[in-house]
């Protein structure tokens, strides 16, 4: 792989950023700076060094965020904030992406990668991930309403397909979906005649927020994934 390229890759700066880096000896391969940004290395061998900071390549990045209410999922917006923007400078952003989308109003567990393939798999129903939300509500939740949500509620052209719920105490639950339909908390609850006062995903899939702070992100690996 050539040296720009790879510096490109490893998210230091565009092709024209990255031979300025080279140009002024900012990069060393094996320890020699007088390189040009044409050389060819090995990205698995070869060691490159930023800084002082040893650069290492991965063709495909995974992070998990405990999103902040506030924020909308997308890459970028004109009007809102998004969650790139909670992102730190520590992530490689090239071609990051969220994996599907919590509300603008819900806190929780968001993945981002700049694996496409493994995004369209996460995401395809017939996979049937499982999410689950933390959520607390405004009226008591009835057994008769667990029955309901368990057996699949009609949200407007569409019956949800079954989910499990774990009663936490009157007004608060777990329910764990796996289907991503636009609203669709918040719907299942309005159809058995409550309303979401708090949301918030604390899995998907095999991911955990476990003791994640609100705000965080760290990178996670891909068997942590699948």
């Amino acid at each position: 792989m050539r040296l720009d390229k790879f510096l490109v890759e490893c998210g230091i700066g565009s092709r024209k950023e990255v031979k300025k880096l080279i140009s002024n000896n900012e990069i060393t391969v094996n320890g020699i700076s007088n390189i040009s940004a044409k050389d060819n290395i090995d990205e698995n061998s070869d060691i490159i060094e930023y800084n002082e900071e040893k650069l290492e390549y991965k063709k495909f990045r995974y992070y998990i965020m405990n999103k902040k209410s506030g924020y909308i999922t997308a890459t970028e917006d004109f009007k809102e904030n998004t969650v790139m923007d909670l992102l730190p400078e520590w992530v490689i952003r090239k071609d990051l992406a969220p994996v599907g989308r919590l509300d603008k109003d819900t806190e929780g567990l968001l993945l981002f990668t700049n694996d496409g393939k493994l995004n369209h798999r996460l995401l395809s129903p017939k996979n049937h991930i499982d999410k689950v939300y933390y959520i607390e509500i405004e009226n008591n939740i009835l057994d008769e309403d667990i029955l309901k949500l368990e057996q699949g509620v009609d949200i407007g052209n569409y019956i949800t397909q079954p989910a499990k719920v774990e009663k936490i105490s009157d007004n608060k639950i777990y329910l764990t979906i796996k289907e991503g339909k636009f609203h669709q908390v918040k719907k299942m609850l309005e159809a058995v005649n409550n309303k979401v006062c708090y949301l918030k995903r604390v899995s998907f899939g095999k991911l955990k927020l476990d003791d994640l702070a609100l705000g965080e992100v760290k990178e996670v690996n891909l068997e942590d994934i699948i």
